[in-house]
Formats: structure tokens, C-alpha cells, sequence
């Protein structure tokens, strides 16, 4: 089991060697948090399946998203993508993976855990951050602030109210199915037939990736020449070429800083898309442009924002 406390990431530390890392997930993350109420960076839940399950000690309002791991509330199905008000000794459990690789747990108030280095995510290689700088494991208990009386009293002896309305995860009309990225510092450094391959092979996602980064199988790409590079800054979305000709897409647990060729970058908006692939998944790689990728960006920021005013107006009435 790999579940962790997330929040948008530790920034501004890169300089001593302490990556961002964060939520893979970024999207489904805001959305789970402005569900329920919630800052949009505020901290999550990010679980893999088979996921966690969860004994409320108290009453709580709370909206999942992400993937489906069929999630069922004292064994009752219960919707993603709704904020959903569960009742003092109710038990969430994720029954089956239906879609997707990561799914995410808001809970209103955010969770009670103390920020390392103004950051809630946990940080798995320095054993920081989060819940005791680790993955959850089983009886750990994690507080959150208790709910007002008027919000609890619309459950009225129910164990589980849903709230009749839903977030809608699709900002995008590219229904394209491929990666979009930018060529990064040494895309040249490639040759003409590997940057061919690049474009128009599949590449799938090997069974040991992680949090860190993809390693992606294919034909291997070769480069024009063997020379070294000095490392040099690397972020989440970068493509790195490895001396065996094989690739590696860094994900949230990246490092600060590598010495392998950055063949291409990943746009912002994809790395929701990529969050959400697992082992045995295909990636195809097709090349845009900085403008594309910022008005991308900034339409996703604009349906975020939408859905944050929409749901704070409807929250209002009951909280």
C-alpha cells in the first residue's frame, strides 16, 4: 500500500536538494479540496489501489477524486467527484479498480499534520513531511477539525448524505489521446531516425516506475555523439535519455538535478493525464508549441476557478 498525505508541493528548496514532490495529481487534487470547501492546494490523501480503509471517529465532509477505485461508504456505493457528508463511525473502503491510477481524499478543514518546510506532502526519501514522513499505515490515526452542529445536522440520523451536485473534470475539447510536449535543451543531441522513433512509436510504461518517474520501454534512441553533460535542473514532465537508449519521464518525486540528456518536456496540463497512467499503459509523444501550452493552462486555471465559485456558492446554503 502506498497512500501519503499531499498538498501542491514544497517549493523554493531546490537549492539544498529537497524536490518539490506534492501530489501527482494536481487537478484531481484541487478538485477534491474545492468540493468540500477547501483552499485548492490544501492537503489530500493520494492513494493507489489497493487503497487504504478509513474509520471516521467523527463526522466529516468529504469528496474523492481521481481515479474510481469503486468507493463504497458501510459497503454502500458512494460517487466520485460529489462532496459527500459521512456520519461518526462510518467506514470508506475502495473495492475495485475501475479507471485511473491515483484517486484522492479531501477532507473539509484539511487534515491535522504538521508542514516541513511549508509544505504538508510527505516526503519519502527524506522521511519528512506528511504523516511521520512515511506512507500510511494500518491504526494510524490523523485528526481533522470537527464540522458545526447545523452542517452535521443534515445527515439527521443517516449515515451518509450526498450533496446533488457534481464537478465536471473535463476543461479540455482535445480529446487526443496523445502526450503533449517541448523540445527540451538536448533535443538535438538525438538522431534524425531516433527523433522519428520519439514521435511515432509507442512507449509503455515499465511495471518498476513510481512516484519519482516513468521509466518508459521501446526501441532504444541513439544520439549524434557520447559527449557528458554538466547536471542541470530537471522538473516534473522533463524526458530524460538514458545511456542504455531508453527513457525516463520524471514525475512529482523527481530529483532537483540530472546529468542525462532532457530530450523533451511534458506540458503543465498533462501531468494529470500522465498521473493517472500506470504499468502496462502506452504514452505517444506529439510536439506543440509554448503559446498552445499556455492558453492550455490558463483554460484549465479557468475551469478550476468556475468550479470553485460554483461550489462555494452552493456550499454556502448548508455550511
Amino acid at each position: 500500500m502506498l497512500d501519503s498525505i499531499q498538498d501542491a508541493g514544497r517549493y523554493g528548496y531546490r537549492h539544498v536538494g529537497i524536490n518539490p514532490s506534492g501530489v501527482m495529481d494536481k487537478q484531481a487534487m484541487q478538485i477534491a479540496n474545492i468540493l468540500v470547501g477547501n483552499d485548492p492546494g490544501e492537503a489530500v490523501i493520494e492513494m493507489h489501489f489497493p487503497a487504504a480503509a478509513f474509520f471516521f471517529e467523527q463526522p466529516a465532509l468529504i469528496a474523492i477524486s481521481g481515479a474510481d477505485f469503486l468507493p463504497t461508504l458501510n459497503a454502500e456505493e458512494i460517487p466520485v467527484l460529489q462532496p459527500i457528508l459521512v456520519s461518526k463511525y462510518a467506514i470508506l473502503q475502495f473495492e475495485a479498480l475501475r479507471m485511473g491510477a491515483r484517486a484522492y481524499l479531501a477532507v473539509k478543514g484539511g487534515l491535522a499534520v504538521a508542514k516541513w518546510l511549508n509544505s504538508y506532502s510527505t516526503h519519502l526519501k527524506a522521511y519528512a513531511g506528511g504523516y511521520a514522513g512515511r506512507a500510511l499505515q494500518k491504526d494510524d490515526a490523523i485528526g481533522f477539525p470537527p464540522l458545526e452542529e447545523r452542517v452535521t445536522a443534515i445527515l439527521a440520523g443517516k449515515e451518509v448524505h450526498v450533496f446533488p451536485w457534481k464537478a465536471d473534470n473535463k476543461w479540455n475539447e482535445n480529446s487526443s489521446t496523445e502526450i503533449l510536449v517541448l523540445p527540451g535543451n538536448e533535443w538535438d543531441m538525438l538522431t534524425a531516425d531516433s527523433k522519428e522513433q520519439f514521435l511515432h512509436q509507442p512507449f509503455i510504461i515499465a511495471p518498476n516506475s513510481d512516484r519519482m518517474g516513468y521509466r518508459l520501454n521501446a526501441d532504444p534512441l541513439g544520439t549524434v555523439s557520447s559527449e557528458e553533460i554538466v547536471s542541470s535542473a530537471v522538473n516534473a514532465g522533463t524526458v530524460q535519455l538514458l545511456p542504455d537508449g531508453s527513457l525516463i519521464l520524471l514525475m512529482a518525486d523527481h530529483q532537483a538535478t540530472g546529468g542525462y540528456p532532457r530530450v523533451a518536456h511534458v506540458i503543465t496540463v498533462d501531468h494529470s493525464r500522465l498521473a493517472q497512467m500506470k504499468a502496462g499503459d502506452k504514452i505517444y509523444f506529439k510536439f506543440t508549441d509554448q503559446q498552445t501550452a499556455e492558453s492550455m493552462i490558463i483554460r484549465q486555471q479557468q475551469h478550476l476557478q468556475q468550479l470553485q465559485n460554483a461550489c462555494t456558492f452552493r456550499l454556502q446554503e448548508y455550511t
